[in-house]
């Protein structure tokens, strides 16, 4: 694909100036698009059809040509842009210079839920988009059905939440519901286990009872989840062995998950 940079888009190119609108929510919203950036989320993206058009700096193009490539057989608009508009567009101090602009990918609670799921990751409240992009990714990972955003929560599609999935958030199904108790009362509806990450649960992870269908609630960053731990089927805790007294949201979530998926493989 032969790309014309002198006629690259610069900072003030009105498809630059409305994609950098894209990092907050209610531009998103209102576009109905969200914009990401780097290798692992912009090749996901093309591969998978959810990229409209992708923008690239002539450094990046050189860099990333397979994914440019790509873009010729999946029918995404590629545009040349500058160093400096490339800038403009990022959210981080170093820019890889390689963005795409998406449609949204987000399931409902309830679609997901009725593809009759083994494994799904509720995290509750969630604000931290790190987290939130690791916890994608780890369920991916974990071979888990689908991941459900319970409450005001982080915004999956923000571009900080795509680039820490490293792609998984066009690989694994992703729900965003503000109605906590209306996420609850479809998972007892699905009849799947609820359980709830607890420093002090009554039951260790290691004598949980992982092999059937199971819903994991995961408690936000600095408050845990609070009084929705007497919500699930069972309270679980994980043994901490050294002297650090917690576990941060993605490491806890990483260790539940992967105990589920084996003994869901073993059943």
């Amino acid at each position: 694909m032969n790309l014309d940079f002198e006629s690259a888009f610069t900072e003030r190119t009105p498809r630059i100036v409305n994609a950098a609108k894209l990092h907050r929510a209610a531009a998103r919203k209102k576009a109905n698009q969200f914009i990401i950036e780097g290798e692992n989320a912009v090749d996901a993206a093309v591969s998978t059809g959810a990229a409209t058009d992708v923008f690239v700096t002539e450094k990046a193009a050189e860099r990333f040509q397979d994914i440019v490539t790509a873009c010729g057989y999946m029918d995404v608009y590629v545009h040349p842009i500058t160093d400096k508009a490339a800038r403009h567009l990022s959210d981080t101090a170093t820019t890889t210079g390689l963005f795409a602009l998406c449609k949204p990918v987000l399931w409902s609670a309830g679609k997901i839920l009725n593809g009759k799921p083994n494994l799904v990751s509720v995290p509750v409240l969630t604000s931290e988009p790190g987290n939130a992009g690791t916890l994608i990714r780890t369920s991916d990972a974990m071979g888990a059905d689908g991941v459900i955003f319970a409450g005001e929560t982080v915004d999956p599609l923000g571009c900080k939440v795509a680039r820490a999935s490293a792609g998984s958030l066009f690989h694994i199904p992703v729900a965003r519901d503000p109605n906590i108790k209306d996420v609850l009362g479809q998972l007892r509806k699905s009849g799947m286990q609820i359980l709830a990450t607890a420093a002090d649960g009554e039951v260790d992870l290691a004598e949980a009872d992982l092999s059937q269908p199971t819903a994991w609630l995961f408690g936000n960053e600095a408050h845990g989840l609070g009084e929705l731990q007497e919500e699930a089927d069972m309270r679980v805790r994980i043994p901490i062995l050294g002297r650090a007294e917690s576990l941060n949201l993605a490491t806890a979530a990483s260790i539940c998950l992967y105990e589920s998926a084996k003994a869901l493989n073993r059943s």
